[in-house]
């Protein structure tokens, strides 16, 4: 289970309050009745364990087919009976229990910002300066229609809202974003790179927090394996179950894949463009570190996914979320926002969390410390960076006023090209 339940129950109010800053409802009364009946089964477990240990040692003393031989007999029978009774139900509890607690999203770090939306999140740093445009800026939709390199009308007769078609220049520059950002983490920043199945079973989506809240924004198959939301899943369970033997330094891994989500919660929002997609790219960063290692790889990563925006010359900001905008299963989480000409306005390009032991804890990711004793790694992840909302950062920021776009000089070693015009 996600959360070490004997700190847990010992300190409620301490959760109590810390999901409160969530603006998150929860059952802690509950919670709370199950720790105490689990408690309760369990000392009354233990006592007729006992009693029975006690009792058929005293057998051995006594005649057989004595008086009291025969009543011990029939009062080990009865505790033998109640044994199994209680026994039965401690484990039902301990199930309840268990699954009451995985809805019960991850602690904030006492540092998170009070909020419960994004307006209250706060301002870390701005970088860059937005270019000054002498014309009216088109978004990425007119621009990448006008250049022939994107085509949503296709897509909706192909498979729907919220897919698109790259073609020519536009599918080339989606390429060379994937190839750019795995070799500058690779590279330069230390990452291993991973190429992860796509589709995952429910035990890997529990392990990293999907699962059981978020059941509705992710797509399932027929024979139960669901489409991956983001690497960060397939990835963080790649240690799933693992004990290493020794802790030998940050353990960091970085994969592109694409990620499919139904977007449930977000009807009506951002349906026009590339901003909320339900199939879309990504280039994933994700850390396993030692407990006191994950404040500054936190920090670490984030510089990172920070360094593929600043080489590629986008005006962004760095915000730290609010409580009430942080993900269900992280403890602290800062997000990265691009600008964007056409909404005059910072938009998410990627999340950076660190999640403390919580998703190890779920998916029993351990290493043993130099007392040989177990311990729950420390997982921080963030995208490095969301490879389509870059796409589309690309065409708005580099536009020109004859609806050209020009790549930055960085991309251009990947793309073979330094300008998208119409026909080209």
């Amino acid at each position: 289970v996600m959360h070490d339940l004997r700190p847990l129950l010992d300190n409620l109010d301490t959760a109590r309050a810390k999901t409160a800053a969530r603006n998150v409802e929860f059952d802690f009364d509950g919670l709370e009745a199950l720790g105490k009946e689990r408690r309760t089964a369990l000392s009354r477990f233990e006592t007729l364990r006992a009693e029975q240990k006690q009792a058929s040692g005293g057998m051995k003393s006594l005649k057989p087919g004595s008086d009291e031989f025969n009543e011990l007999r029939v009062s080990l029978k009865e505790m033998s009976d109640e044994i199994k009774v209680l026994d039965a139900r401690r484990k039902e509890v301990e199930e309840e229990l268990t699954d009451c607690a995985m809805r019960l999203p991850n602690l904030l770090d006492d540092r998170v910002p009070a909020g419960f939306s994004e307006e209250n999140n706060t301002v870390v740093a701005t970088v860059g300066m937005p270019r000054d445009l002498a014309f009216e800026p088109q978004d990425h939709i007119d621009l990448g229609e006008g250049l022939g390199v994107l085509d949503q009308e296709a897509a909706r007769r192909v498979s729907g809202a919220r897919f698109n078609f790259l073609l020519g220049k536009g599918a080339r520059l989606e390429r060379a974003l994937i190839n750019f950002m795995l070799d500058l983490h690779t590279e330069q920043h230390g990452y291993e790179e991973m190429l992860p199945p796509f589709l995952v079973n429910a035990d890997a989506m529990t392990g990293t927090g999907q699962l059981p809240k978020f059941e509705e924004d992710l797509f399932k198959t027929q024979e139960g394996l669901y489409l991956i939301p983001t690497a960060e899943v397939p990835v963080t369970n790649y240690l799933r179950e693992q004990l290493l033997p020794e802790y030998t330094g940050p353990i960091k891994y970085c994969a592109y894949t694409p990620c499919f989500r139904s977007e449930a919660g977000s009807h009506g929002r951002d349906t026009r463009g590339l901003i909320r997609q339900h199939q879309f790219d990504k280039v994933e960063l994700v850390w396993f570190v030692k407990p006191e290692e994950s404040e500054a790889a936190h920090e670490e990563l984030t510089g990172h996914a920070r360094r593929v925006l600043e080489l590629l010359e986008l005006p962004y900001r760095v915000m730290e979320l609010c409580g009430g905008d942080v993900g269900f299963s992280a403890q602290r989480c800062y997000d990265l926002e691009v600008w964007l000409p056409s909404e005059r306005k910072y938009r998410e390009i990627s999340s950076c969390s660190n999640f403390g032991e919580f998703q190890a804890r779920r998916a029993g990711i351990r290493y043993r410390d130099e007392n040989g004793k177990p311990q729950h790694f420390h997982t921080v992840n963030g995208s490095g960076l969301a490879v389509g909302r870059t796409w589309l950062a690309i065409l708005e920021n580099f536009q020109e006023a004859d609806g050209s776009v020009t790549i930055p000089d960085a991309l251009r070693p990947y793309t073979g090209f330094d300008k998208i015009t119409k026909g080209s």
